[in-house]
């Protein structure tokens, strides 16, 4: 029957680190693979060696001066990161390394060695599957994780808000269930893409919630790759964009609004300069876009009346209206005629006043005095 000591060291071989088994006086008992591997050594020339052979320097000083301590806890000890510790390997280059210590039931002590480099590594992904775990899980935007088959692995809470479904009702179903009738397609064309390592970016497109609604959604797809870069799921990002599209219609409608309006619409900056200008306005002032575009609002104004316009922006400045200021403006040609001005400050998404809007009506044909109705003859 096979000692302890060779079922124990059997176990310890297939352990990634780099293994080195003493006794406490600190000479080498054992050593795993890995420590071949990290050192350059063969087994038999460091069984017997002093730990010294392969780790020089201040930790056996301060295993020696705290070795009564440490047998009295058996706790496993790690070396301070704030301490310089150095591996020596056999062609003599020395390279930083973190170790710790604990004893084992033998009697002997056991150092688990790992270079720095690959502390390093560890220790900047554990920070990095932090941050990624704290970005999904306080996300506003859905991000779901889903084998190549489409089934649900992962499903945040901006996800359970959005669809309506908590993670344990959704993963382990098929994406299919967000996806509507009319759209069954996709989900095949997007996998396409992911098999070969592409990713899908902002897809707009519509998805159904757990009570059959309907929500207008951008998606990104991204497909996660093993160690060895294959290829084994896929992380798709929903982001809802009810608000941008209902922003989108509302702007083509005011746009329509503008384009077809019959008075002239005119976009000024804070100081007075022309930043757009619709049809009605080319019809009523004679300048074409391209010529008016830039050029300051004092062009429209008779000279008489330059105050006038100083006023008018003064009182957007302050976030005041103007409304039916009866007045007369000049066209290309040098013509004047009488218009009903109203106009209103333009905001940011701060309340920031960043232009003017401004609606000028040509009242020339009211001013006209109207004809009289002939009274109709009695036959």
């Amino acid at each position: 029957m096979p000692s302890k000591t060779t079922r124990f060291e059997k176990l310890l071989e297939a352990v990634p680190d780099a293994l080195v088994g003493m006794d406490q006086e600190g000479v080498i008992r054992f050593v795993n693979r890995q420590t071949e591997s990290l050192f350059g050594y063969d087994r038999e020339d460091l069984i017997g060696q002093p730990i010294e052979t392969l780790l020089p320097g201040p930790l056996w000083q301060v295993y020696s001066q705290h070795k009564e301590d440490f047998f009295a806890d058996r706790r496993t000890r790690s070396s301070s990161l704030e301490l310089v510790l150095s591996g020596l390997q056999k062609d003599g280059t020395d390279f930083p390394v973190n170790i710790s210590m604990s004893q084992i039931d033998t009697g002997d002590v056991l150092l688990v060695v790992t270079a720095v480099r690959d502390v390093s590594r560890q220790q900047q992904a554990v920070r990095k599957a932090g941050i990624t775990a704290a970005t999904v899980q306080y996300s506003d935007d859905a991000i779901i994780g889903t084998t190549l088959q489409g089934t649900i692995t992962s499903w945040n809470p901006a996800a359970e808000r959005m669809y309506g479904y908590s993670s344990g009702e959704i993963v382990g179903k098929s994406l299919s269930l967000l996806i509507p009738r009319d759209r069954a397609g996709e989900p095949t064309a997007a996998s396409a893409q992911i098999h070969t390592g592409q990713h899908v970016v902002r897809l707009e497109t519509t998805r159904v919630r757990k009570d059959g609604t309907l929500v207008p959604v951008s998606v990104t797809v991204a497909p996660i790759m093993n160690e060895d870069g294959q290829v084994v799921g896929a992380s798709t990002v929903h982001r809802d964009v009810t608000e941008q599209r209902q922003a989108f219609e509302v702007a083509q409608r005011m746009a329509a609004i503008v384009e077809n309006s019959e008075d002239a619409i005119i976009g000024n900056t804070p100081e007075g300069v022309i930043t757009s200008w619709n049809p009605a306005a080319e019809r009523m002032f004679g300048y074409s876009s391209a010529e008016i575009l830039g050029k300051p609002g004092g062009l429209l104004v008779p000279e008489d009346r330059a105050d006038e316009l100083a006023t008018i922006l003064a009182r957007i400045g302050a976030g005041q209206h103007v409304e039916h200021l009866k007045t007369v403006r000049v066209r290309k040609d040098g013509t004047m005629f009488p218009v009903s001005l109203t106009a209103s400050p333009i905001r940011d998404p701060d309340g920031t006043i960043v232009g003017t809007s401004a609606i000028v009506r040509d009242i020339a044909g009211e001013m006209l005095p109207k004809k009289e109705i002939p009274e109709q003859r009695q036959e």
